[in-house]
């Protein structure tokens, strides 16, 4: 399995007092922007995605449909709890392994810190190896055996600057 994980765009100030729910914060016009080119680079990278499943929160969902929009992804973006920033990774990854487990090429959709903890627990089998994700980056992976531990091995860390240049 190929398991690529996509850091939501930019999205509005968390200290806005229109959003008092982070949940709600939206991408803001320059994220979506950002992000439709980042989508674009994935796509001129050849890559593609069985399914994608996105934290529901606001910021991410738009940023995963970006990607299924532009991608032209048939099953559109499933939202779990499990992509919240306090979210279970181990719930999430027992949920791959048995609701998705045919899948050959997944993309997660969520935020900071979850994304690097969860790169590293599956790199490392620890959450402490010091990984970046920026807004709109894609870290690709390749699992032999799906768990939560040691199973993957890095295939790219991509930031959005890099990926918009793809176009």
């Amino acid at each position: 399995m190929r398991l690529s994980l996509l850091r939501h765009g930019i999205a509005a100030d968390r200290a806005s007092p229109e959003y008092e729910n982070d949940s709600e914060r939206p991408l803001t016009p320059k994220g979506e922007r950002r992000m439709r080119r980042i989508a674009k680079g994935i796509q001129a990278s050849g890559q593609s995605y069985d399914l994608i499943l996105s934290s529901p929160y606001l910021r991410a969902k738009q940023t995963a449909e970006i990607v299924a929009q532009v991608l032209s992804t048939p099953e559109g973006v499933l939202l779990v709890e499990t992509l919240t920033p306090e979210g279970n990774p181990r719930q999430l990854i027992e949920a791959l392994r048995t609701d998705h487990r045919e899948r050959e090429d997944v993309l997660l959709v969520g935020h900071e810190p979850y994304l690097s903890r969860l790169i590293s627990t599956l790199l490392t089998g620890s959450p402490n190896l010091s990984v970046v994700m920026k807004r709109g980056g894609v870290c690709a992976l390749d699992v032999e055996t799906l768990r939560f531990g040691r199973c993957a091995s890095l295939i790219s860390l991509l930031g959005p600057r890099q990926l918009r240049r793809l176009i």
